[in-house]
């Protein structure tokens, strides 16, 4: 885990980036990284403003909760392939950013989410209408600052946000006839893991970094936002604590089908365990406190559990695998430390 870095604004556990797993081997460029994400920090308070008292405020609003930056911690270590300090860096930070914080508005409002990072959702506190207007808003600073980069940006920009809506509809309609695992790894990809090869595609490119390296950086990317997210559907089940960020099996309980509850659903094992498993889990949200006990440590033993694990492993080491271009230098092991990171922490 990252310790922090005297005098580096605060260091690392300052800006909240002290529970993704990350490991430097080189404090320069724990340094510079977290020099990097500092003055993000300040550009997004910078760029959300409003002279509209309402808007300011309610645009500030998931800025101000915190979370974890991983996107712009992916930019600034994509940067380190080239040049770091380069003037366009932060911008394409803030860029990813306002993009990724713009979809938790627009999500919120879909999940009917009352809570966010903590904190009341702008949809419980200002109604769905003024939260879906404020990702607008967001995703409009975002193309701003995206034109000052250029054609490129604006465009892998634009391609990313039609991603994100591909992903949010696939999920909204379900997976119709396709296969329920398929199209759920689909989803993954195209909501999570696009914005994150984005992130390291920008760090690369306006680091000034070599197009191979480019290239291997967004691969990495892509799978390890992938990655990322199917652990931390194997937390939900498999923590005893908040270690996922919420109650363990509350995923479970709004009947949301994560890869483990697919792998269930989808196995032919005849033994009275898994018989069992299948029937409760086939009844959708499981609200009742016994019978959520009962799915719960039933899914905690199975052989869907473990198959979960195994998948989340490939996609870590096929994540560390994409970065087999790039120097072998201390931003490489940087990026390898997420990949043990998360193969550990599924178990």
């Amino acid at each position: 885990m990252v310790e922090g870095v005297g005098g580096t604004a605060g260091g690392m556990a300052a800006l909240g980036l002290d529970t993704i797993g990350l490991e430097f081997a080189d404090a320069r460029v724990e340094a510079s990284v977290a020099s990097v994400l500092a003055r993000v920090e300040t550009e997004l308070r910078d760029n959300v403003a409003s002279a509209d008292p309402m808007v300011d405020e309610a645009a500030r609003h998931l800025v101000d909760a915190g979370g974890k930056r991983f996107r712009p911690l992916l930019v600034a270590l994509g940067a380190q392939f080239g040049d770091p300090a380069a003037p366009q860096v932060v911008p394409a930070a803030v860029v990813i950013e306002l993009t990724h914080l713009a979809t938790l508005y627009h999500d919120d409002v879909m999940d009917e989410a009352p809570v966010r990072r903590g904190a009341p959702s702008a949809n419980s506190r200002w109604g769905n209408s003024v939260a879906i207007l404020v990702g607008d808003y967001l995703f409009a600073r975002a193309a701003d600052i995206a034109a000052d980069l250029g054609t490129e940006a604006v465009r892998l920009q634009a391609r990313t946000f039609a991603r994100l809506v591909h992903g949010q509809i696939a999920e909204t309609v379900g997976p119709r006839d396709a296969d329920p695992v398929a199209h759920y790894l689909n989803v993954i990809a195209e909501k999570t893991g696009s914005l994150i090869a984005t992130s390291a595609r920008f760090g690369g490119m306006f680091g000034g970094a070599q197009a191979m390296h480019i290239e291997a950086l967004a691969g990495y990317g892509e799978t390890i936002g992938v990655a990322f997210q199917l652990s931390d559907d194997l937390l939900d089940i498999s923590s005893e604590s908040v270690q996922s960020g919420k109650t363990p099996g509350t995923d479970l309980r709004e009947g949301v089908p994560t890869l483990p509850v697919l792998y269930a659903l989808g196995a032919d094992d005849g033994d009275a365990a898994s018989v069992r498993l299948r029937e409760i889990l086939s009844l959708g949200p499981i609200t009742d406190d016994a019978l959520h006990a009962e799915a719960l440590g039933l899914l905690r033993e199975s052989p869907a559990l473990k198959r979960a694990r195994e998948t989340v492993r490939s996609y870590a080491e096929e994540a560390r695998s994409c970065l087999a271009p790039l120097p072998d230098t201390g931003p490489r092991q940087a990026l390898e430390s997420l990949c043990d990171f998360i193969a550990d922490r599924t178990g």
